[in-house]
């Protein structure tokens, strides 16, 4: 994970400080969807979080199967807040979610 342009350098290093024990795949997939051109507009940072809250979401919840059994978009983040902020906290991330974190930015 060396080189690459000034924002993927910047990028890395956010991850570093943000997810300092997070596992190298999640790493690769977080920075992949971080680098996309439609977070391409914000700050690093801003694109790293938004791009980690969706991978954990996502790959690492029962999020989907929620929906797939009928819970709309809301009452599916509710029920998986807590199992979001435990792979976070395991990841050394000291940001956490809250309930009203619903922004539709993240998916």
């Amino acid at each position: 994970m060396t080189g690459g342009t000034k924002r993927q350098k910047d990028m890395r290093k956010a991850l570093r400080v943000l997810l300092p024990r997070v596992p190298f795949s999640d790493a690769e997939a977080i920075l992949e969807v971080a680098l996309a051109g439609h977070l391409r507009h914000l700050p690093p940072s801003i694109a790293l979080w938004q791009a980690t809250t969706s991978h954990v979401r996502h790959t690492l919840t029962d999020y989907e199967t929620l929906l797939d059994e009928g819970y709309d978009r809301d009452a599916a983040r509710f029920f998986v807040l807590d199992d979001m902020n435990d792979v976070l906290s395991s990841w050394g991330c000291a940001k956490r979610l809250e309930a009203d974190d619903t922004s539709p930015a993240e998916d």
